[in-house]
């Protein structure tokens, strides 16, 4: 595959390296010197981690309303996925259509083997062949690259710190001071911090994600500019038909290709897709570099 432009690996790393410091930072505050509690609360986030992550393709299918669908029923959608799929000499996804209006589309389950793709009836309207193309091969990579099961790992970590801090608050929050006010005040400082912490490093391991899939995706297309002009699209059409913001929704959305909710403002901040004008640059200068051939991946 080569080395990534943007190093987005080495990123999503180090997040992990900086979550898992909160997670044993956080462990020994509520702990006092022991990893007790960070052991007990881990254990738990990983037994969750594994239940989402093995029915993650149900719950996404489920919030999405979506339906399975025939190669008779989607015969442009079934040609497209299976060239992708030969190319990248992988196993042919199930295929889904989601009843809604909303431009967007996701990819979801734990393996190439379990995989669906999705795609709603408002983007198959919306674009034409070409960017399909280019919107499917983002969706495919995102299975191939396993990121379901980094956004898994990555929410259960964060569920970890989060439930840590609330036991604290609500069971051991006066145990500190006896120790001195200012370790109490750092102590719950650190309950207090960690959890949005914790939520600004998953979202930011989510963006890094897009911007792997974006990168993986127009190599396997050979056409960069085609899923630029994709995003261009979606970015008018996501905020024309917005999603409600329902908790299955939410729990979801992280999977889809563009944000399927209105935002602005310090909304951006913890939005889970990085900006569509960053994301759309960085494919013309894919489209526009030297060394950039039209032949896909086929190997992973």
């Amino acid at each position: 595959m080569g080395q990534r432009q943007h190093f987005n690996g080495v990123k999503t790393a180090a997040l992990f390296g900086v979550m898992w410091a909160v997670v044993l930072l956080l462990g020994w505050v509520l702990g006092r010197g022991t990893l007790q509690f960070m052991w007990l609360f881990t254990g738990i986030g990983l037994v969750m981690t594994f239940v989402g992550y093995w029915n993650s393709d149900k719950i996404a299918i489920r919030a999405m309303k979506a339906y399975p669908v025939t190669e008779v029923e989607a015969p442009e959608m079934y040609r497209i996925v299976r060239e992708l799929s030969m190319a990248a000499n992988q196993p042919m996804p199930r295929l889904y259509i989601s009843p809604t209006l909303a431009p967007n589309a996701f990819a979801t389950g734990r393996n190439p083997k379990n995989a669906a793709v999705c795609c709603t009836e408002g983007i198959l309207t919306l674009l034409d062949e070409r960017e399909l193309r280019g919107v499917l091969g983002h969706e495919l990579m995102h299975v191939y690259n396993r990121d379901i099961l980094t956004a898994s790992v990555a929410a259960a970590l964060a569920g970890v710190i989060t439930s840590l801090a609330r036991f604290f608050l609500f069971f051991g929050g006066g145990g500190d001071r006896r120790q001195g006010g200012g370790n109490a005040l750092a102590g719950l400082a650190m309950i207090i911090l960690a959890p949005i912490a914790a939520s600004l490093i998953q979202l930011a391991i989510s963006r890094t994600r897009e911007y792997d899939a974006d990168e993986d995706g127009a190599k396997l297309t050979g056409d960069p500019l085609a899923l630029a002009g994709a995003l261009r699209k979606l970015e008018q059409g996501t905020a024309a038909r917005p999603l409600p913001h329902t908790p299955d929704l939410e729990n979801v959305s992280h999977l889809m290709l563009a944000n399927p909710f209105k935002g602005g403002g310090m909304s951006r901040l913890f939005a889970t897709h990085p900006p569509m004008k960053d994301r759309i640059a960085r494919l013309e200068a894919m489209a526009g570099g030297s060394g950039f051939g039209p032949g896909g991946i086929t190997r992973y």
